[in-house]
């Protein structure tokens, strides 16, 4: 099998999280400035395979696009001229960022680890995935 990539897309900095081969397991990858964002996807595209790409779709609590949904469409639209092999699934986002800043404080990390947003950023990326896989139907081990 191939591995699902996440995709938490900022304008400053964009987080990533990857499944195993299997698709079982969610796993935080890497949080890349956006900026260099593409040279990372097609050179870890390169030595990975992976089937498909989950990127956040930001919304507002009342599901009406939020001031970053226009930043975070331009970026599908070129991703999927990119790397066109790849298909690409849009997933709401909405609270992945209050649950990773609070998956970070059970799990006991530092006030500074806590406060680092590249950290933040590919935590709510792994959460994304993990959301994304919850809807796929069961796997036969």
């Amino acid at each position: 099998m191939a591995r699902i990539m996440a995709i938490d897309f900022g304008s400053k900095r964009t987080g990533l999280a990857v499944t195993d081969p299997s698709q079982i397991i969610a796993t935080a990858l890497e949080t890349v400035p956006t900026h260099q964002l593409f040279d990372y996807l097609k050179n870890y595209i390169s030595k990975e395979n992976v089937e498909c790409i989950v990127v956040g779709d930001p919304r507002r609590l009342n599901n009406e696009m939020s001031e970053t949904t226009h930043l975070t469409n331009q970026f599908v639209n070129k991703l999927k001229r990119e790397i066109p092999g790849i298909p690409v699934k849009r997933l709401d986002e909405r609270y992945t960022s209050v649950m990773a800043a609070k998956s970070l404080i059970e799990s006991g990390q530092s006030r500074k680890t806590r406060q680092d947003k590249s950290v933040l950023d590919k935590i709510s990326a792994t959460i994304l995935l993990q959301n994304y896989l919850s809807t796929l139907p069961p796997k036969n081990l």
